[in-house]
């Protein structure tokens, strides 16, 4: 009980022990409730032991008071941070004000960043140097905020990656035709001056920046980090953001280590990328504004990209409301591209299975519709389907209705939609129900000549099941081999 553990510690039997056992008392549930009722004002048994002479006592002292986050305790606390000279001891005072209103003292720690960040490193401080910056960085970021940089480098002549669906790269490329870009084995290469004339592609899922000078750097933290630090890096952020820094970055390490030292790697890594820099650049997991993307190739050494979060993303601002199963608006959008030469201008769409409404937007993007319907049985996805299509401005009449209930006074020249697939109550057998009655369903609402776009996880439920004296199927594309994504264009004879 943690009354009793509590009760040893005021005994002073087996301190550090008995904290040790405290502190994992205070994870379980009510634990911290428990105790704070228990000890009622009396903290100075705790108090006491940021004076102990064992570091440990002071550090797991410190880190149950941080868990306990009694506000008069915050003094004593903050006094014991100053004093300690012990250097493992000294960030676990940090993880402890963390969890008060330690306002009062910002401007003090402030200074203290300040001030370690010129401190001379050896091999015995350094990791302990390190993680006492990055606390002191996360309490100063979090209580004044970090001033984010505005992107203002739509201009200056860029290298990109544009990630693409590996199986249909042409079709980004093919947007691309008036810029000097080129095909790789994950998406595109892109030389421009002008981001504006990319931004706009709808078919790539990341748009990725590689420096001039510096393609791939050393495994080795020490000499990989200086090659970062010594390169373009912090000039290619300043040429494209009102500001001057810091500039705040996450580390995603995308490498073949186990995951305890790929997270080790990527700490170590950044610890050493913000010393070389002079603390230009700061390591933030949560509040960033670019992302150093480090991938091992196959020479053992890692490809450097950069992601911008400060670039906005605006290609598919009309996306407010989701669906677990809607569709990625990138992959609507590829499935238009992949099609396009089957949609007709002004036709009479109907998506009997719209979800958000994303399927029918983009097919719209592509080439521009007629008069439009999007059916769905669920009425939550049709209201969020109908806020999404007032954002994008497009024209949509939306039925909360099952197609296989559906009447219409004329036919449709397309039906295009994301065809369910077996998730959450949706068992295989009424996927494959499903399809069987789609198809004779379909056959009552679409033209002679129309076609039927259909993007599926379920192939062989297409070829059994699609009337072959009523369709003619006349092109199909595997999205994806792995995910089982197929799309198929159907002709109706």
């Amino acid at each position: 009980m943690i009354r009793d553990t509590f009760d040893r510690i005021k005994e002073k039997e087996n301190v550090r022990e008995n904290l040790i056992q405290l502190k994992a008392e205070l994870k379980a549930d009510h634990g911290r409730e428990a105790l704070l009722y228990y000890i009622g004002a009396d903290y100075n048994v705790l108090l006491e032991l940021l004076e102990h002479e064992e570091p440990k006592v002071r550090k797991n002292t410190a880190l149950i008071l941080g868990e306990l986050g009694i506000r008069e305790t915050l003094p004593k606390l903050y006094a014991a941070y100053e004093k300690e000279e012990q250097m493992f001891v000294r960030s676990s005072y940090l993880s402890a004000i963390k969890n008060f209103d330690y306002t009062a003292y910002v401007e003090s720690l402030e200074e203290k960043y300040k001030e370690l960040s010129s401190a001379v490193l050896t091999e015995d401080n350094k990791k302990h140097v390190d993680e006492e910056l990055r606390l002191l960085s996360q309490l100063v970021r979090k209580a004044k905020g970090t001033g984010k940089h505005v992107f203002t480098g739509y201009k200056e002549p860029s290298s990109l990656i544009l990630l693409t669906n590996r199986n249909y790269i042409e079709a980004t490329l093919g947007q691309l035709n008036t810029m000097k870009a080129r095909e790789f084995n994950a998406g595109v290469m892109v030389e421009c001056d002008d981001l504006e004339k990319v931004l706009p592609v709808r078919t790539y899922t990341e748009l990725l920046f590689m420096l001039k000078d510096v393609k791939t750097i050393d495994k080795d933290i020490t000499s990989g980090a200086r090659a970062l630090a010594e390169s373009s890096l912090l000039d290619f952020l300043k040429k494209r953001h009102e500001g001057n820094p810091p500039f705040y970055f996450r580390l995603e390490l995308k490498a073949k280590m186990e995951l305890d030292k790929r997270s080790s790697y990527s700490r170590k890594f950044a610890a050493e990328l913000e010393r070389l820099t002079g603390r230009q650049l700061i390591n933030s997991t949560s509040d960033y504004e670019w992302e150093l993307r480090l991938i091992e190739n196959k020479e053992g050494r890692f490809n450097v990209l950069i992601k911008l979060t400060t670039l906005e993303d605006k290609r598919f601002y009309y996306r407010k409301n989701v669906i677990a199963a809607s569709i990625q608006p990138t992959m609507a959008a590829l499935v238009a591209v992949l099609a396009k030469n089957y949609l007709k201008e002004g036709a009479q769409v109907l998506d009997p299975f719209c979800g958000v409404g994303t399927m029918l937007i983009e097919r719209n993007q592509a080439v521009k519709a007629g008069t439009m319907y999007g059916l769905d049985i669920n009425g939550e996805a049709i209201e969020r389907a109908k806020e999404n299509t007032a954002v994008s401005g497009d024209t949509i009449y939306y039925i909360n209705r099952d197609f296989f209930d559906f009447k219409h006074d004329y036919l449709f020249d397309e039906i295009i939609t994301n065809m369910p697939r077996a998730m959450g109550h949706k068992e295989d057998s009424e996927i494959r129900e499903l399809y069987r009655r789609f198809f004779r369903k379909a056959g009552e609402h679409i033209n002679k000549g129309g076609v039927i776009i259909l993007y599926s996880h379920n192939r062989e439920y297409v070829h059994k099941f699609y009337d072959r004296n009523a369709y003619k199927l006349v092109e199909e594309f595997e999205i994806s081999k792995k995910e089982g994504a197929y799309l198929f264009v159907l002709k109706a004879v």
